[in-house]
């Protein structure tokens, strides 16, 4: 076999038996929905899908991650077949990067890096004009830069779809990944409680914001001068409203972590901060997730972490490397929530071609 797919079979096994999308049996017992159902639209937000297509994003993710593991070669269908995406960075990044361009790939398409500053988006060319010239050459960009307001211009100018790889304000893409690791390891998304210890950063805005189109509640225990955005708080309250979710703001990590089911944590500095990690070590000296907080969760809390880590900081080796952190879960699922994501909005069945 030569690796390609039809639309009801995901090439073979390492075995050379056939793989098909009937192997893959959804706990939700929904249908896996077909590549394209999002064609066109971009993702600047985790509020910028509704609470069904975030379900359906989860469902089809784990589908993909499904066919990866029984041997697939190609996604079925490669529905990326022909598909050019740009990976506009201008942060570092590992996981990001590595996992979209290893599922862009996998889905059949291919990506071009323009990380490294050589774009110089709103620098050395004005948003527009990057817009406006990626437009011609590609079929979705995928941005990392410091400015929410440059990747929503961006998204504004182009008629591509535009994905955010994180910002200052939001890191939607992480966020996909964690709903669907709590969902494998708990079993469903509902009514879980997610206890997030430290500052409330973007990792934090777009965990309430999908925590809150889940029906979840999104706790958050920081030091006072590091609470969340009040309009990303307001709009994640809004969205809780209807979901049967709730956000809960505090500042005891003791209290936030005693019923949670699970407990989450990010490194204390973020790029573009590294001036203020002297004072932040001290506001959060008190914010560390170690054996002793974890011991005021339930036994079954699992423990989360965006990585990178900074050991020793806010997360201890103890913790990160004991029997019930799914860190390293949560890094995988970078690339199972994106193959989703991209075949959802940039996809198309091989009948189509």
């Amino acid at each position: 076999a030569d690796g390609r797919a039809t639309p009801d079979r995901l090439a073979t096994s390492p075995s050379g038996e056939p793989v098909t999308t009937k192997d893959v049996t959804l706990p939700s017992g929904r249908a896996v929905p077909p590549p394209g159902w999002l064609r066109g639209r971009d993702l600047l937000s985790s509020a910028d899908v509704s609470s069904a297509e975030l379900a359906a994003l989860l469902d089809a993710a784990i589908a993909l991650k499904a066919a990866r593991a029984a041997g697939a070669r190609y996604a079925p269908g490669r529905p990326l077949e022909g598909r050019a995406v740009a990976l506009l960075f201008d942060r570092p990044s590992l996981r990001t990067r590595a996992s979209f361009e290893v599922g862009t790939r996998w889905l059949g398409g291919h990506s071009v890096d323009l990380s490294g500053g050589g774009v110089g988006l709103g620098t050395r060319e004005s948003v527009p004009d990057v817009g406006r010239v990626l437009d011609r050459l590609f079929d979705a960009v995928v941005v990392r830069t410091p400015s929410q307001a440059a990747v929503t211009e961006l998204a504004h100018v182009a008629e591509i779809p535009v994905i955010n790889a994180l910002t200052d304000v939001e890191h939607p893409c992480q966020a996909l990944a964690d709903l669907l690791t709590i969902r494998e390891r708990l079993g469903r998304l509902e009514g879980v409680v997610l206890a997030f210890v430290g500052d409330g950063n973007n990792v934090f805005h777009s965990l309430a914001l999908a925590g809150a189109l889940a029906g979840m509640e999104v706790r958050i225990a920081h030091p006072d001068g590091y609470a969340p955005s009040d309009g990303i708080v307001e709009k994640a309250r809004a969205i809780a409203a209807g979901s049967g979710g709730r956000i809960v703001l505090g500042g005891d990590p003791r209290e936030a972590v005693a019923d949670a089911d699970v407990v989450y944590t990010d490194a204390w500095t973020s790029m573009g901060q590294e001036a203020e990690a002297a004072a932040r070590r001290t506001a959060f000296r008190e914010y560390v997730v170690d054996e002793a907080l974890l011991s005021a969760a339930p036994d079954h809390a699992i423990v989360m972490h965006c990585l990178p880590a900074h050991r020793g900081e806010e997360i201890v080796d103890a913790v990160i490397d004991g029997p019930r952190s799914a860190v390293f879960d949560q890094a995988e699922n970078r690339l199972h929530a994106q193959d989703a994501l991209l075949a959802a909005i940039l996809g198309d069945d091989e009948a189509e071609r």
